[in-house]
């Protein structure tokens, strides 16, 4: 037992950095235009985020991740950028950020941007210049030559079918210079070539950019978007995709087609990679780890790729299954096999992550239901590896009505009045709901850039400060979390019925944590005798909205009452193991 600790110490001192915060970060995602508005335009902004980074540090969080906050037409509200070293003006100056960094750094606070490497605005100056074929950016992105139409030789056809993720061709004519150019998202999102070296060392120099500020590293948007087919294989042109057979979807959808020339190219791996060594520099030169999270919405094996290779390290992919493949109707074994496939799949030594939401997904609340909302925050916080949560979750927000006229996101308005609730990311993206005063503190104008939720007069932070709360809870998990056991210890998940999940982190010389979750509308008796390695006397460390029981509670393993939608922690009184 000396001997572990004495190990588990010197560990520590050699990779303090590491384990110190982002191996068990808490990561707190921020929507700027939704968070808090500062000078009373309708819009969130930098200095709004400043003003709540004293409530981020109570509550517990390690590091935030900023949505994009650099200049932009604000076509796909940030994710089209004009210049990546510039603050967008209704966010705040360089100054602003500035302030924000210095006011994090004293809190001890980390800061990650959202890095957009895939496609610019076509308000980019990289673009107006590539438009005119200037030498130096000719080739920026990707170009090609339209088809002629049979039927009508002076109308040209786009260079292949492919379809954008927002609908339609991803193809859109450019009359100056005469040709195509690709967008894979928005038509003001022209892609980027990374076919061209000049774009690659752009981007490096980009990150040199912000890390040079002190930041602590990047979420990066769309990976596997980086690279499309090389047309040289195909005769200079870009083959068409073929058609996926999905029910319903028509030749406009992103569905129609299985995009295997489009996304998941092996050279969007080898770019990551590069980052990953430029990243590394940082880290050496600072003594400070700088993270990289990857968003690749792919197959599980094309999403672990991301970590890395024997030879070459990479990034934390993000989780998408614990977000995409857990619905309202998952019971414990369900859950228990999404969570074993990540760990499974994981490489070894490398660091998990688990994502309940984010700013393009329906919020946790209204997908799985108020009453999973403990649930689902409490494995994200006491499970191995990096926890990420998006805004107004640790509060149970749930999604805001937005009407087809108050439509802003792009996905919603290439639809129709008809279908775009389907699509549409903006219910998910309402302000924050910090109290139940006029427009709920996050403005002192009721013009806000998209509607405040119905329910903000009932669900918001002020009304969760005290008692048993969404927010209470989540800040005891916050708490729980920086514990030995749950930072550095073994994980064991057990399903003990269809409604009954238990999560056990052990630690040898530390006390143990165990997180048991019923997803049934019953009460239960929870019996652990069965796990040998755990102490008698557990005692209740965060219980959820709907549990009986209170913290402080002392209880014997072999009968833990847990009521009907409860989720609890419990820590062992005695050390494990």
């Amino acid at each position: 037992m000396l001997f572990v600790a004495l190990v588990l110490i010197l560990t520590s001192a050699v990779s303090a950095v590491d384990y110190d915060w982002w191996q068990t970060a808490l990561i707190y995602q921020i929507y700027p235009r939704s968070f808090k508005d500062s000078n009373g335009d309708g819009i969130g902004d930098l200095n709004g985020i400043t003003e709540k980074l004293p409530y981020l540090k109570e509550t517990g969080v390690d590091a935030i991740w900023l949505s994009p906050i650099f200049l932009s037409p604000m076509y796909d509200f940030g994710y089209d950028i004009a210049d990546y070293r510039e603050i967008a003006q209704e966010y705040g100056t360089m100054e602003d950020f500035h302030e924000l960094m210095k006011v994090a750094k004293k809190l001890g606070i980390r800061v990650i941007l959202d890095f957009v490497p895939n496609h610019t605005s076509n308000e980019s100056d990289w673009f107006i210049r590539s438009v005119r074929r200037e030498p130096e950016f000719q080739d920026y992105y990707v170009w090609a030559d339209g088809i002629p139409d049979p039927d009508r030789p002076d109308v040209l056809r786009p260079p292949s079918n492919w379809v954008s993720n927002f609908r339609k061709s991803a193809w859109e004519f450019n009359k100056e210079r005469g040709q195509f150019y690709l967008h894979q998202f928005v038509i003001g999102q022209p892609d980027l070539n990374y076919r061209e070296p000049r774009v690659q060392e752009e981007m490096k120099q980009i990150l040199r950019f912000w890390l040079d500020m002190g930041i602590a590293g990047f979420r990066v948007d769309a990976t596997n978007f980086l690279f499309e087919v090389d047309p040289r294989e195909f005769g200079g042109r870009y083959p068409d995709e073929p058609k996926s057979g999905v029910p319903g979807s028509g030749p406009d959808d992103y569905e129609y087609l299985n995009h295997i020339y489009t996304k998941n190219m092996n050279e969007s791996y080898n770019v990551v990679f590069e980052w990953r060594d430029l990243l590394d520099e940082y880290t050496d030169k600072h003594g400070e780890y700088k993270i990289m999270i990857t968003e690749a919405y792919t197959e599980i094996g094309q999403m672990i790729r991301y970590y890395g290779t024997g030879k070459r390290n990479g990034s934390i992919p993000f989780n998408f299954f614990f977000l995409e493949e857990i619905n309202n109707q998952s019971n414990a074994w369900d859950i228990k096999l999404v969570v074993d496939k990540w760990m499974t799949y994981m490489p070894s030594g490398q660091t998990a992550n688990w994502v309940n939401g984010n700013h393009d997904k329906s919020r946790l609340a209204s997908r799985l239901g108020t009453d999973r909302v403990d649930a689902m925050n409490m494995l994200a916080l006491i499970l191995p590896g990096v926890a990420i949560t998006y805004q107004g979750e640790e509060i149970g927000m749930t999604d805001g009505f937005v009407s087809w006229r108050d439509s802003k996101d792009p996905l919603a308005c290439n639809s129709d009045a008809a279908n775009y609730r389907r699509v549409s990311r903006d219910p998910a993206r309402t302000p924050y709901q910090w109290d139940a005063s006029a427009h709920a503190g996050f403005s002192s104008t009721g013009d806000t850039w998209l509607p405040m939720a119905d329910n903000y007069r009932t669900v918001n932070l002020a009304a969760q400060l005290v008692g048993k709360t969404h927010y209470t809870f989540y800040k005891d998990l916050a708490a729980v979390r920086k514990k030995p056991a749950t930072r550095y210890g073994d994980l064991e998940t057990r399903a003990l019925s269809e409604s009954i999940l238990v999560v056990t982190r052990l630690l040898p010389g530390s006390p143990g944590i165990i997180g048991i979750i019923n997803l049934s509308q019953d009460n239960e008796i929870v019996n652990l005798s069965s796990l040998r390695l755990l102490p008698n006397k557990m005692l209740v460390v965060a219980s959820g909205t709907d549990c009986l029981l209170e913290n402080g509670v002392s209880l014997s393993k072999a009968y833990l009452p847990i009521s009907a939608h409860c989720a609890v922690v419990f820590e062992t009184i005695e050390n494990c193991c």
